[in-house]
């Protein structure tokens, strides 16, 4: 009778060979298919903010603890915001401004947080009343220029304007300034920073030294506009007052705006109307909240580069065709088989080595 093994020599011959031309075959396909530089891509939300500070003499008020120790508003929002920096999520853009005056002002356009936190770590650290030039503090214009910068950045970050909302001199509320288009932007948080009750406003020297507190005959208690036009009559006022004057903006003081406190109502007035969040600084925890929230972040698309799976792919189908593996397995087999040999001749020549027991 003739043997089957030929046959199945054969048989097992083509199959391999049918094999090996299905692997190269995934290979070819797995090596164009990386060449085309394939990606897989999903949504994502990000976080760019500019984060916009103001540096004029009231946030030089030193009426928050921190650690049992008084500290100034400013250095209590650069505190809290260094800690918050450090906590957000690589991939997330910060860049930082100032208010003073009138205006605000861009630093640094947002970057890349971990790429660059050393960086927006120390220019956060420098930023400091010695850049304001006035004492001058129009809190409402400061934010809508802010938010006009936010809005003409490439990336439309999310606008964070920190302030303690003390408008230096005081706004007429019958002739507030005009928000100029800076309504509903840009997303963002008007950040309220300073104590409730009303402390001293300090002098600063232009390096940023206290040499003396302002007093009340120093500091216009009152909107220019109620003054009249300086005409001959005593006591002029403006047509729109009528007899009983201007009523006193949301937050102002009159006869105390030498002293400062931080003017939440106000704020919250100004958030409102603009389309921003408030938000207290409280803690660095609360803030970081309040900076991650997902009112500030903008969708974009990720994208994660495949190519290099493939591409190993290919490989494994190449070698799993031309790599010996009969003589592979032989040999890993003999090593295995000598290390047994090898340990039961140790084995056996320590155990006669041992003495016997009488």
């Amino acid at each position: 009778m003739k043997s089957p093994l030929p046959g199945w020599r054969a048989t097992a011959t083509s199959l391999r060979r049918s094999g090996a031309r299905g692997l190269l075959l995934v290979a070819a396909l797995a090596l164009l298919a990386a060449l085309g530089r394939p990606a897989l891509h999903w949504p994502q939300q990000q976080h760019d903010l500019l984060i916009v500070l103001d540096v004029t003499q009231s946030m030089e008020v030193a009426d928050l603890l921190r650690d049992g120790e008084p500290v100034t508003r400013l250095e209590q929002a650069r505190w809290a915001l260094a800690q918050s920096l450090r906590r957000l999520p690589c991939g997330s853009r910060v860049g930082w401004g100032l208010f003073t005056e009138y205006r605000s002002f861009l630093l640094l356009e947002p970057v890349e947080v971990c790429e660059h936190q050393r960086e927006l770590l120390a220019m956060l650290g420098h930023i400091d009343a010695r850049m304001a030039w006035t004492g001058n503090s129009e809190v409402a214009k400061g934010l809508y220029s802010g938010l006009k910068i936010a809005k003409a950045l490439s990336s439309k970050p999310a606008l964070v304007f920190v302030t303690d909302g003390h408008e230096a001199p005081p706004v007429h509320p019958q002739y507030r300034p005009s928000d100029e288009g800076a309504v509903r932007v840009v997303p963002g948080l008007v950040v309220g920073v300073g104590g409730d009750r009303p402390a001293p406003i300090p002098k600063l020297d232009p390096e940023g030294r206290t040499y003396g507190y302002w007093a009340a005959d120093e500091v216009m208690q009152r909107d220019p506009r109620s003054f009249g036009r300086g005409g001959s009559v005593a006591g002029e006022q403006m047509v729109d007052d009528g007899p009983g004057g201007a009523p006193a903006l949301v937050g102002a003081t009159p006869g105390t705006e030498h002293l400062s406190s931080l003017r939440e109502p106000y704020l919250r007035l100004l958030a409102e109307e603009t389309g921003l969040v408030y938000h207290r600084l409280n803690d660095p925890e609360a803030l970081y909240r309040a900076l991650t929230d997902r009112r500030l972040a903008h969708p974009i698309v990720s994208r994660m580069d495949v190519g290099w799976m493939l591409a190993l792919v290919a490989l494994a189908a190449v070698l799993a065709v031309y790599l010996p593996w009969p003589a592979l397995r032989d040999r890993i087999s003999a090593l295995s088989a000598g290390g047994r040999e090898r340990h039961d001749r140790s084995g056996r020549s320590t155990r006669s080595s041992l003495p016997r027991s009488s």
